[in-house]
């Protein structure tokens, strides 16, 4: 199998996604062994359930897409996420925050979630919308992250006009080091840009094009 699979979050967060959708990106992900399936919280139990014994993680998003949740909200949907059976939680960060540069604010919201999925076992991946925030911006809400103890950084809900960008996972990998994971999503759709944000940096690629990136084809879905 490719091993690009292996990289791949088959991600669907449209709003309008019904049962049927979930179903089928659940098989295409046991089929094509992907890494995780990401969706929105209701359709966490529902995923992980499709998922069991398959090997492919449950993700899910809080604080989707805005960041504008207060840090209590936040703890409470990934919680519950976990208690769910989600194995990853994709938090956005509080994007005022970061364009205001202010990374205790940033640090303590991260910190406060970090605390709650790692005592639920998942890992935290954080999202800091590049496509929002100048490269000083970045490079604070990495910082932040790295502080408050997160497993990864993300570039993009896909809700905010711009995707990932190879300049933006290697400005990432090199904020964060060589240990921390970076994740490129937003507009991730053939294996030629899947290769490039590897080669970039990225440790994970956010997708719901993962079946063309594998078959060698062009995605054509939004995200």
């Amino acid at each position: 199998m490719n091993e690009i699979a292996s990289y791949i979050d088959h991600t669907l967060l449209a709003p309008d996604a019904g049962a049927q959708d979930i179903a089928r990106i659940c098989a295409e992900a046991a089929k094509y062994h992907f890494k995780s399936v990401c969706v929105n919280p209701i359709w966490v139990p529902a995923v992980a359930a499709a998922l069991a014994g398959s090997g492919v993680l449950t993700c899910s998003v809080i604080g989707f897409p805005f960041g504008a949740t207060t840090t209590d909200s936040k703890v409470f949907e990934a919680r519950r996420a976990i208690a769910d059976g989600a194995n990853e939680i994709d938090m956005v960060i509080d994007i005022a925050s970061a364009k205001a540069n202010d990374e205790a604010a940033l640090a303590a919201d991260i910190t406060a979630v970090a605390a709650a999925v790692h005592a639920g076992g998942a890992i935290l991946k954080v999202i800091i919308e590049t496509a929002l925030l100048t490269d000083d911006q970045k490079v604070i809400a990495c910082r932040a992250s790295v502080a408050a103890g997160a497993d990864f950084v993300k570039t993009s809900t896909g809700y905010a006009g711009g995707g990932a960008t190879v300049q933006d996972v290697a400005l990432m990998r090199s904020t964060v080091g060589p240990e921390m994971g970076v994740k490129a999503s937003g507009g991730v759709r053939s294996m030629e840009t899947a290769r490039a944000m590897i080669d970039a940096g990225a440790t994970r690629l956010g997708s719901s094009s993962g079946v063309a990136i594998v078959e060698g084809e062009q995605g054509t879905t939004g995200y």
